[in-house]
């Protein structure tokens, strides 16, 4: 049944934004709530269209008021924030990721009108660790839970949100578990760190990417939001990249760090505002993560447009990535180390 009147949270960032754009595109939708603490950009303002921006901070009760008075119908909770830089710190961005939705379940709760929620959590709850299985499902706990960051947020939330499921049975809940983003117009920690020309990399490891590209990540909120669909889903594309491999296709320069030396280094890029490493990204770097996509196509009922490698690719070629070394020139220097290896055996 499609929603009458829907609310969107983190409409300042990219996925909140366009997905306001695109429900604000649908003629059946009768109004579009955008809410954030920051008007979005003029370009994207401009591309929402009839969406309505309400400035409002959703850790304040008064998100209440902005439910009540809409009618709101359907919410969608795209605001979780991964980037403790862009957040204002690391106690602001929890602020905003559990207390913002706490006070957000809080006000949907007591609010007759709403008959579904939406939330845009992440893959990190399952953690990085050398003891995970070769695919998470939606079924499975972390081997290691997180101790911190994004990823601790995102499983406090996710336990709020059972506990409302059970307070308002009648409110269709619908949790999508994301997969790292990548694209060309996205801003993420990944895509700022394979543009570094220099790529730090942990030694004597080489972890499994899997990534979403923000079309279907976009795709899949806009159809949870038009469609009752409840229940918990991976959402991830086909396929995976070794971390070597994706370095290689970006023509990056890897440049391995003893993981004694990973805390360190991640400070330093922090400080210099190229990469805000958290300490579960690093987690991710070295152990990978991947999950099963199965329920995503056969319950939820999409399947990716881009598989992980095609993704990637077209972040390449969209951020117009030129390679650190010519291609010639590293096949020249492959050449040259096969040559003298043979001559030395």
């Amino acid at each position: 049944m499609t929603p009458s009147v829907v609310l969107v949270t983190g409409v300042s960032r990219f996925l909140g934004g366009h997905l306001a754009a695109r429900l604000a595109a649908n003629p059946d939708i009768d109004r579009v709530l955008g809410v954030d603490t920051v008007p979005p950009p003029r370009d994207l303002l401009r591309r929402m269209g009839r969406a309505e921006f309400v400035r409002a901070d959703i850790r304040n009760p008064l998100i209440s008021k902005v439910i009540a008075q809409a009618s709101v119908d359907t919410v969608v909770h795209a605001s979780l924030s991964a980037n403790p830089g862009s957040s204002g710190g690391r106690t602001t961005m929890k602020e905003m990721n559990v207390i913002g939705t706490m006070q957000l379940l809080a006000a949907c709760q007591k609010a007759p009108t709403v008959r579904r929620m939406v939330l845009k959590s992440t893959t990190a709850v399952y953690g990085s660790s050398p003891r995970d299985p070769a695919l998470f499902d939606e079924a499975m706990t972390p081997k290691d839970l997180p101790s911190g960051g994004y990823a601790k947020d995102a499983a406090e939330i996710e336990g709020y949100l059972r506990g409302f499921a059970r307070r308002r049975p009648d409110v269709s809940v619908t949790v999508l578990r994301f997969a790292n983003f990548i694209g060309p117009r996205i801003d993420t920690v990944f895509t700022r760190y394979f543009a570094l020309p220099a790529v730090p990399t942990v030694l004597g490891y080489d972890a499994r990417v899997q990534l979403l590209h923000e079309e279907d990540a976009l795709a899949v909120l806009e159809r949870s939001s038009s469609h009752d669909i409840p229940g918990v889903f991976n959402v991830a594309a086909d396929g995976v990249l070794l971390l070597s491999q994706a370095l290689r296709r970006a023509g990056r320069i890897a440049i391995p760090v003893p993981a004694t030396a990973v805390g360190p280094v991640s400070r330093i890029f922090r400080s210099a505002r190229l990469v805000d490493f958290s300490p579960e990204q690093m987690r991710l770097l070295n152990f990978g993560r991947v999950v099963d996509n199965s329920r995503l196509r056969h319950q939820f009922g999409f399947t990716p447009r881009w598989t992980t490698m095609q993704a990637f690719d077209d972040y390449v070629r969209g951020r117009a990535l030129r390679p650190v070394i010519a291609p010639e020139r590293v096949e020249s220097l492959e050449r040259g180390a096969l040559a003298v290896a043979r001559l030395l055996r």
